[in-house]
């Protein structure tokens, strides 16, 4: 690899976007795998275990994003955590709406209406939680009075 290339493999591996997808596609994996895993192994049913899979991931995904897409190390802050769920609950409500207009109110292709999901769901959920969940404090921002 040239130095060009070398310097963009670089870049994009210290992008916060690149990072952010990184764990979601890993996440994608961890919930695939334990879906099967629950389902053949432990005859539990789809749905239940598809459940499981997404709190699992969520845990999973939020410490990979607080540590390394984020770069906020230090022990899991449960306010924060609250917070990320939050997200990944409103990006499961986005998710729904995007699929229940495209296929229930336009009779689109409900493979349409999952491509949009792919475009419009990740870019939402990571803006929301660079934005709130890991939002860094400026220095000249006052700290909420603890008391009277």
């Amino acid at each position: 690899m040239d130095k060009v290339g070398a310097w963009v493999v670089g870049a994009l591996m210290k992008s916060r976007i690149f990072k952010y997808g990184a764990v979601g596609v890993l996440g994608t994996l961890l919930h695939m795998g334990t879906l099967f895993l629950l389902v053949e192994e432990a005859s539990m049913h789809p749905v239940v275990a598809s459940m499981c899979g997404f709190v699992f991931v969520l845990i999973v995904s939020y410490f990979l994003n607080k540590s390394w897409t984020f770069e906020q190390g230090g022990q899991a802050d449960p306010i924060q955590m609250l917070k990320y769920a939050v997200v990944s609950i409103c990006g499961l409500l986005l998710n729904t709406a995007v699929m229940y207009v495209s296929v229930q109110l336009l009779h689109w292709h409900y493979m349409l209406g999952q491509v949009i999901v792919i475009a419009v769901v990740p870019l939402s959920n990571y803006t929301l939680n660079l934005f709130w969940t890991f939002r860094v404090p400026e220095m000249n921002e006052k700290k909420p009075s603890q008391g009277v």
